[in-house]
């Protein structure tokens, strides 16, 4: 991929540190609402094209979440390419710092795949522009939490325009991930009455619930797990799970999850639709995450404030989905609406020249 294919894109930045081994690319979609807010991913990607395509279709999908999310923030997005378990070390990630540094604000980082509050701490030492900090550092901490009750405050709108009441009782709800979101999530599900399916890839993850959720019935995969007869699909690992291979064996009325990028492409949102798969846009259930940190960054941290805020994506998952009813169109495009008509709106104020 060119450069010149980042459609859209105001700013794509490579970075570079031999000494440190950094290989970083940070992309800004807009900041049309404020400073492209997003995390940083660290993963081994097999080339540097698949790291670009990555980055800057998450960047891009930032810039829709922080919209919808209400948030002062435009979106963006940062990758380094590597191995975050054996390349990872304080001199790399405070190296990356100051690549954000330089931006003058532009992009504000924080947590993602491969990244954890204590290396935000790392970057934190190089630039201001970071969140996502440990609680020691005058951060907010794991913003999982958050992002879990967000997907769960989707799932009681998405119930309610399904079923016509936000109660799971009775219902099964599948849960494709107990790693950091999947297994906050449990227990909203299981205080809500509702029985609980899950799988994760990951041993660890697997005992982990088995102690402290032993109720839960765990299967062996994501293909098991789909066929086996749950109301709610919930995927929180891997994107690009809503497949043609997948969507042939999904009966669930509902999928709703914390998983980014869970379409494996455009179209299949048509799909789910013709199929009478009610799929509430996994950029607007998973933004509890987004809202913690750029609560933490704008000001001095509130958990409660924060946590109203994230109740907030009841809200604007029943309007998404009431819209996209209304004019006969996909939650997809009804969310993808929303967000532009508020980046356009908000956007054109910047126009106008403030002396200050």
């Amino acid at each position: 991929m060119s450069i010149f294919d980042a459609t859209g894109h105001e700013q794509v930045v490579f970075c570079h540190d031999p000494d440190t081994g950094l290989r970083a690319i940070i992309a800004v979609y807009s900041t049309a609402l404020g400073p492209a807010l997003g995390g940083t991913r660290f993963y081994p990607y097999a080339s540097e094209e698949e790291a670009l395509t990555d980055v800057l279709h998450l960047s891009e999908g930032m810039a829709y979440k922080n919209a919808i999310a209400g948030l002062d923030h435009g979106g963006g997005k940062a990758v380094i390419w590597g191995d975050p378990v054996a390349d990872k070390s304080e001199a790399l990630l405070r190296s990356y710092g100051r690549f954000v540094e330089s931006l003058g604000g532009r992009y504000v980082t924080a947590c993602d795949v491969g990244t954890y509050v204590e290396d935000m701490d790392h970057v934190a030492r190089e630039t201001r522009h970071v969140s996502g900090r440990s609680p020691e550092s005058g951060g907010a901490g794991d913003s999982s939490i958050l992002t879990a009750f967000g997907v769960f405050q989707a799932m009681r709108a998405a119930a309610q325009h399904r079923w016509g009441a936000v109660d799971l009782a009775g219902r099964t709800v599948g849960v494709a991930g107990l790693g950091k979101v999947g297994r906050h999530l449990v227990p909203h599900l299981l205080d809500a009455g509702a029985e609980v399916v899950a799988c994760d890839v990951n041993d660890a993850a697997i005992r982990w619930t088995q102690e402290h959720f032993p109720q839960v019935r765990l299967v062996a995969d994501a293909d098991e797990l789909i066929a086996a007869g749950i109301h709610v699909y919930a995927p929180c690992a891997l994107g690009g799970v809503l497949n043609e291979a997948a969507l042939k064996t999904l009966d669930a009325e509902i999928v709703c999850g914390a998983a980014n990028n869970q379409l494996a492409s455009p179209e299949v949102a048509g799909e789910l639709d013709r199929a009478g798969i009610l799929y509430c846009p996994d950029y607007v259930v998973n933004s509890g995450g987004v809202i913690q940190v750029a609560d933490e960054y704008d000001g001095a941290f509130d958990f409660k404030r924060a946590e109203r805020r994230t109740a907030g994506i009841f809200e604007t998952t029943g309007r998404i989905l009431d819209r996209a009813k209304g004019e006969g169109t996909t939650p997809v495009a009804a969310a993808d609406a929303l967000a532009e008509e508020r980046m356009d709106a908000v956007g054109r104020l910047q126009r106008m020249r403030l002396f200050r």
